[in-house]
């Protein structure tokens, strides 16, 4: 059995290595990419609302010549801002493939899918196995606790009959509850049992205190249980706890089932609002470029236009003077 859990523990720990580092490497990348896209899309937008203001404010006054190199980088500015565009039509393409691909894993949990190469997992039968395996140990440690309780510490036998007689008196301890059969299917504990939840604090109640004699523990006082013994059937009680609780858990794990749940979860939780606020993202940069591309085309004709009629002002005015000498 030994032998089996330290294969199983192998294969476990392979599997989680090769889970563990490649959705670190994917978290990396994706944040990289969405930090990125995230901080240009700020700084474009500041400057693309201060370059509205200042062409504004330079087309009013007519200053042609800020107007031209205003435009010039309006340009520059839309033409970038038309690659952000191009980039968030990705991101929403990537968000929709992405939730498709989700979808498929979680639908078709036995096919081969595009997750299955970025998110490997461990198959269904050593999931099995390690479920097999936990309970195997939980149902043994279980058992030999209770050989214990029922066999030495409850024992009545005098010195002479039992060999490990301590010199235990008083109230039976109450065996530990086994939370399986020996087929491995699951059993209800009966009245008198202890669970992994209270074993340790039942137990203290039935240790005694103890006295070397000869190099063994003997009991000076009333109780069923000396310390050291007492350790030790709270850690073995301790571990059962652990495999009994956390062992579906681990195979779940294992198995990629708790990822297929917490996948089918962002399936329906999160990709409709991605997919909804990512199209609306490059929506709104098109309509920002092609404002901002309007509003330099109008910025030079309203300059243009403020030129032409103080050059026709000054025009008449030259031509009224020798009239009026």
């Amino acid at each position: 059995m030994q032998s089996k859990i330290d294969v199983l523990h192998t294969k476990i720990n392979t599997s989680a290595t090769a889970l563990s580092t490649q959705t670190s490497k994917n978290s990396k990348s994706i944040h990289g990419v969405l930090d990125a896209v995230g901080w240009n899309l700020v700084i474009v937008s500041a400057v693309m609302l201060l370059l509205a203001f200042l062409g504004f404010v330079f087309s009013i006054f007519g200053l042609q010549f800020l107007v031209s190199i205003l435009v010039l980088v309006a340009w520059i500015l839309v033409a970038g801002t038309f690659i952000l565009c191009g980039i968030f039509l990705l991101i929403h393409n990537v968000v929709g493939d992405a939730c498709l691909a989700m979808d498929e894993w979680v639908d078709h949990p036995h096919a081969h899918t595009s997750l299955d190469d970025i998110l490997p997992c461990v198959d269904v039968a050593t999931a099995a196995e390690s479920m097999q395996r936990s309970k195997q140990v939980t149902f043994q440690l279980v058992n030999l606790v209770n050989q214990v309780i029922g066999n030495i510490s409850n024992s009545d036998f005098p010195p002479t009959l039992a060999p490990l007689y301590y010199n235990q008196s008083g109230p039976p301890a109450p065996p530990l509850c086994n939370p399986y059969l020996p087929d491995m299917s699951n059993r209800t504990c009966l009245p008198g049992e202890v669970d992994f939840n209270n074993a340790s604090k039942v137990w203290k109640g039935y240790v005694c205190q103890t006295a070397r004699v000869g190099g063994s523990e003997v009991c000076t006082t009333v109780g069923r249980i000396t310390p050291s013994i007492y350790y030790q059937m709270t850690a073995a009680a301790n571990v059962s706890h652990g495999l009994y609780y956390y062992g579906p858990f681990l195979a779940q794990l294992a198995d990629c089932t708790f990822v297929r749940e917490t996948f089918a979860a962002l399936a329906s939780n999160n990709c409709p609002g991605l997919d909804l606020y990512s199209e609306q993202i490059f929506v709104g940069l098109v309509i920002l470029s092609a404002a901002v591309m309007f509003s330099s085309s109008f910025w030079m004709v309203y300059a243009r236009e403020r030129r032409h009629r103080r050059y026709n002002k000054q025009l008449s005015g030259r031509e009224r003077l020798p009239l009026d000498f």
